[in-house]
């Protein structure tokens, strides 16, 4: 197991790139500490072709600096299939907590990936954007769109982000609406043009926030290319439904 300090977290993301699991070392740990109620933050993406990895976020519990088989009865695990990528985003209070990624056991040789860790705002923040992930897995991945497309999901104080991919072509727009909600949930619209998947300034093109259980709508957004719509819990548990709504443009 190797373990990496990286000190007090905070909104700037923290990047782990081209980083690697093997047979013989095929845990990698690092360590964190919050200083305030914060949202947690984790991307494991850019997993090896035909290879596996996961990630686990514990807390500190006993505060020993280790992590320890008492910490690991209380955790938050994400262990999509194949090099799917991974996320975790939690709602929690200040503390020292470890992230670990571990290598799949049905893997061969090096696993290779990228991570990033952030923590924003608590949910429930104003303005939204403060407590938003700034962090861009492809955790539902819907390809180009055609016609409609509804997902069904849940947002809550333990995944208080989901992040949608999807792309549009050539003379192609999109209406996104998020309803069947039992409290507040926002949406935003990302285009991360420098592909670094963390959601940098001028990156977001397009929000809705409205109050309550009110629907959320963003419309006629048009531009062949890539897209992530993230959906975020504002204040506690909801179900929801996101429709994304495709139609060619005449030319």
């Amino acid at each position: 197991m190797t373990l990496s300090n990286l000190g007090t977290l905070g909104s700037t993301p923290v990047v782990k790139n081209n980083s690697d699991l093997t047979t013989t070392d095929p845990t990698d740990v690092f360590q964190f500490k919050i200083t305030n109620s914060s949202n947690i933050n984790l991307s494991l993406t850019n997993i090896s072709a035909g290879d596996d990895a996961d990630i686990a976020l514990f807390r500190d519990a006993n505060n020993n600096g280790v992590l320890d088989s008492f910490d690991r009865q209380v955790g938050l695990v994400s262990t999509r299939g194949s090099n799917q990528d991974d996320a975790i985003n939690f709602k929690t209070s200040s503390g020292t907590f470890f992230a670990e990624v571990s290598r799949f056991a049905s893997s061969s040789g090096d696993v290779s990936y990228d991570l990033a860790l952030s923590a924003t705002k608590p949910s429930g923040t104003l303005p939204i954007s403060a407590s938003s992930s700034n962090l861009l897995p492809k955790e539902f991945v819907l390809g180009q769109l055609s016609g409609n497309v509804t997902r069904a999901g849940n947002v809550n104080n333990q995944n208080t982000t989901d992040v949608y991919s999807f792309s549009l072509g050539i003379r192609e727009r999109v209406d996104i609406i998020l309803d069947g909600l039992s409290t507040d949930a926002d949406i935003r619209l990302i285009r991360d043009s420098n592909n670094n998947r963390i959601v940098d300034a001028g990156e977001v093109i397009a929000s809705s926030n409205n109050a309550g259980i009110t629907s959320e709508l963003i419309s006629n957004i048009e531009g062949r290319g890539d897209y992530f719509l993230q959906v975020t819990e504002f204040t506690g548990s909801t179900n929801y439904n996101a429709t994304f709504s495709s139609f060619f443009i005449p030319a």
